[in-house]
C-alpha cells in the first residue's frame, strides 16, 4: 500500500433508508481492530510455552473521530444515533486497503468550543455486531 493522505479516510453512517451519508467536517479518525485470545496452556504444553485456541476469542472494532460541524444531516444522525443508543450501519473507507462495514453504538459523543474559534465534535463508535470487509 502507498503512502496515503489522511484525509483521504472516509467515515460514512447509513440514514434511515440505507443510503451512506458521509461524516462531514472529520479532521481525524482512528480505526482499531482487535481480537481476544483464548490461553489453553496447561501442565503438558510443550516447553512450558504458552498456547492458544485459533479462532476462539472475540473481535471487535473500535473508530473514534475528531472535527468540525458542517453538515446538519449527518451531524443529526449521529446525534440520533447516540441519544437512541441504537446500533446503526456505518462505512469506514481506507484508500487503497478496502471497506470496513457494520453495525457499531456511538458510544462517546463530545461537543467542545473555544470563545473565538469554530465548535467542535468528537465522537467514538464500537462494533455491535460482525464487521465486513471488502478489498480495494
Amino acid at each position: 500500500m502507498a503512502v496515503q493522505r489522511g484525509r483521504d479516510m472516509l467515515l460514512k453512517i447509513a440514514d434511515t433508508g440505507g443510503v451512506f451519508v458521509s461524516v462531514a467536517g472529520l479532521r481525524a479518525r482512528t480505526i482499531s481492530m482487535n481480537a481476544r485470545t483464548v490461553d489453553v496452556t496447561d501442565g503438558d504444553s510443550a516447553g512450558r510455552w504458552r498456547e492458544l485456541l485459533a479462532g476462539a476469542g472475540v473481535k471487535s472494532a473500535a473508530v473514534s473521530g475528531q472535527g468540525i460541524f458542517k453538515d446538519a444531516a449527518s451531524d443529526a444522525l449521529i446525534r440520533e444515533a447516540f441519544f437512541e443508543q441504537a446500533a446503526r450501519r456505518w462505512q469506514l473507507v481506507v484508500p487503497d486497503f478496502g471497506v470496513l462495514e457494520g453495525a457499531f453504538l456511538v458510544s462517546a459523543l463530545e461537543y467542545a468550543g473555544e470563545h473565538e474559534g469554530e465548535a467542535s465534535f468528537a465522537l467514538s463508535l464500537a462494533s455491535a455486531g460482525e464487521v465486513e470487509f471488502s478489498a480495494a
